[in-house]
């Protein structure tokens, strides 16, 4: 296999005198920011749906993994699509969907519509995601090309912290505990929609007609895309198990039942998340790689060990090791696609990532519920722990095979 083609500065973002570009970066990043807020809004609530509604731990992380599921038919379909419509026009339709969606959950009366809700959350972030990410190298402004991956991760971070924080203080101290979370998100993307219309016309100057593009890796990048990929699904498959079961193992660990200690809990992770990003923008994409996997493997011990002996302590160094860890494996595995993927298949490559990626988190969400519904919550997590460890494992020899050989 041919060395993958080292893009040029100018290729990784353009000039930063094109008029608007800055306020399109940022747009962008409000994407990705609301995109985890509405992944995250109801993992907070999960609990309180099962309450309610006599859920068991498989049917809550079916309904959380819904979402990775629409991605996963999404993306294939139009993955592409900003390529040739341009970034701005395809997030402007994702976010709606994502409002739209909001509106699902703040009225739902049963299981049926959190389902129905995650569909349009998973369809709309399918649409937004991969522009948004494209959109961020394209506009970047900073001399570092690695601040597009820093921004992208912090800025993710930012949506699901403040997601789960808001989510457990409106469902403890608020009249409607179930509605008010998703009534800011929906005014959340109002606002984005407003700002991405202000932002410049970015379609392409060459007209092309659209079809579905059947998902391919650009010849010569293919073992650094094997490499991202699995980078980014190994935080994702931590992140599925703690979004869809967090709640309750700080429920059963802590003996509590205050939405808003298990909020705080859980957005010190993804605060963890955003503030290792900030730091990240002058490490190298492959030593982010490298240290995702090692510390993600750390992060995994501490989760199987909470999970044994119930500890609380132990689970809170999960979230902040485990925040470490995504970081890293995010940040790296976004860093590295971005660099080797040409810029006129860059959409689609990313929405490839992102594919592949959700759909490892969707299993790992299922597997982990149907195991802790016919078993123990331990065992589950101590089942996930093995195969995400493999993961890593994976990674650390694919990335020291493709530096020997060159191809990184």
């Amino acid at each position: 296999m041919r060395r993958a083609r080292q893009l040029p500065e100018a290729d990784l973002h353009p000039a930063p005198s094109r008029p608007g570009t800055r306020r399109a970066f940022w747009a962008a990043a409000f994407v990705l920011a609301l995109a985890l807020w509405s992944s995250g809004a109801p993992s907070v609530l999960y609990p309180l749906y099962a309450d309610q509604w006599n859920l068991s731990p498989v049917v809550v992380t079916s309904v959380f993994a819904t979402y990775q599921v629409a991605l996963v038919v999404a993306l294939p379909l139009f993955g592409n699509l900003s390529d040739v419509f341009g970034r701005r026009l395809v997030m402007v339709g994702g976010v709606a969907l994502i409002g739209v969606s909001a509106l699902v959950f703040a009225v739902a009366p049963n299981v049926g519509f959190l389902f129905a809700g995650r569909v349009l959350q998973g369809l709309g972030a399918g649409l937004a995601m991969g522009a948004a990410t494209a959109a961020l190298v394209e506009n970047n402004t900073n001399a570092s090309p690695r601040f597009a991956s820093s921004t992208a991760t912090v800025s993710t971070a930012v949506g699901l912290t403040a997601a789960l924080a808001l989510s457990g203080l409106f469902a403890e101290f608020v009249a409607m505990p179930l509605v008010w979370s998703y009534v800011v998100l929906l005014g959340l993307a109002a606002v984005n929609i407003w700002l991405l219309v202000l932002s410049p016309d970015d379609r392409p100057k060459e007209r092309r007609r659209w079809r579905p593009q059947r998902p391919r890796v650009p010849a010569g990048i293919r073992l650094g895309f094997t490499v991202s990929t699995l980078s980014v699904a190994l935080a994702y498959c931590v992140g599925a198990i703690f979004l869809s079961l967090g709640a309750h193992m700080i429920r059963e660990f802590a003996d509590t039942e205050n939405s808003a200690l298990i909020g705080v809990i859980l957005a010190c992770s993804s605060a963890t998340i955003g503030v290792t990003g900030l730091l990240l923008s002058r490490i190298s994409a492959q030593a982010s790689v490298l240290a995702g996997a090692i510390v993600t493997l750390l992060s995994l011990v501490l989760m199987a060990a909470a999970s044994v002996f119930g500890s609380l302590p132990l689970f809170f160094g999960w979230c902040l090791v485990g925040g470490v860890a995504y970081a890293l494996a995010f940040t790296g595995g976004l860093g590295l696609i971005n660099r080797l993927a040409p810029a006129h298949h860059r959409g689609a490559s990313l929405s490839l990532l992102y594919v592949i990626a959700y759909a490892l988190q969707a299993g790992t969400a299922i597997g982990v519920g149907a195991i802790a519904t016919g078993g123990t919550l331990a065992m589950a997590v101590l089942v996930a722990a093995t195969v995400v460890g493999a993961m890593c494992a994976a990674v650390v020899v694919l990335i020291v095979v493709a530096r020997r050989g060159g191809r990184l």
